[in-house]
């Protein structure tokens, strides 16, 4: 069996459940609160051929390393390493040019990443907050697992900033998604009509693609897969 198993014991299962998760390819073993783990653990081991089918199916990963292709806003972007440029990653076209050392260049680009999400989800979240009269007290960003947005009841948005990466129609149907959130604290009908009137547009295909799409892009910025 290929890498460590990740036992969780909750208190709602009722039976062992086995899981390789898409977005880390973590192995992850959930159990009833009074399970044998010593049981459990044996029967994992029976299911090598499955988790290695379901490893086998994991998104690539996809380091940020010079003549690599990373997507950026729906698009397929080069990353050029010019030593002499400046540091700070610069977008030219379909080109990310990038100065400096390339020691630390991943971290510049992720850098850079984060920095051009925080910015462009800020100004759409401001957009969609004004056309639905509400005050958004807080955009900021982060790297979740489990979700692509949150909205607290204090006014403030928190995002992925892997959006960034999704085309700009996934990106901008979330932020909807999430700034519906500050007048409907709920999924309501009149929830998701207010995200479509907000976003112009059906948001289904978005959640669609995210469902699809979503996991490969936890591993760009990786430089291997789980093992």
């Amino acid at each position: 069996m290929s890498g460590a198993i990740e036992v969780v014991r909750n208190a709602r299962a009722r039976r062992m459940r086995l899981a390789v998760d898409p977005r880390d390819g973590k192995v992850r073993l959930t159990l009833p609160l009074r399970a044998s783990l010593r049981k459990a653990l044996a029967w994992a081991e029976e299911q090598r051929g499955w988790i290695a089918a379901q490893q086998a199916r994991l998104p690539g990963s996809l380091p940020l390393v010079p003549g690599a292709f990373f997507p950026f806003a729906g698009r397929e972007v080069a990353i050029d390493h010019a030593p002499s440029a400046a540091r700070t990653p610069k977008l030219d076209g379909d080109r990310l040019i990038c100065g400096g050392p390339r020691d630390g260049l991943e971290r510049r680009i992720e850098r850079w990443l984060r920095g051009e999400a925080l910015r462009v989800l800020s100004a759409e979240t401001a957009e969609y907050a004004e056309r639905a009269g509400v005050t958004v007290t807080r955009v900021s960003i982060g790297d979740p697992r489990g979700r692509w947005g949150s909205c607290a009841s204090s006014g403030a948005i928190r995002y992925s900033w892997r959006l960034i990466l999704a085309p700009d129609h996934v990106r901008r149907a979330t932020v909807a998604h999430e700034v519906a959130h500050r007048i409907h604290m709920n999924h309501s009908p009149a929830f998701h009509r207010l995200v479509e009137t907000l976003f112009e547009a059906d948001p289904t295909p978005a959640r669609h693609w995210l469902r699809r799409n979503g996991a490969a892009l936890h591993w760009v910025g990786r430089a291997e897969a789980a093992a």
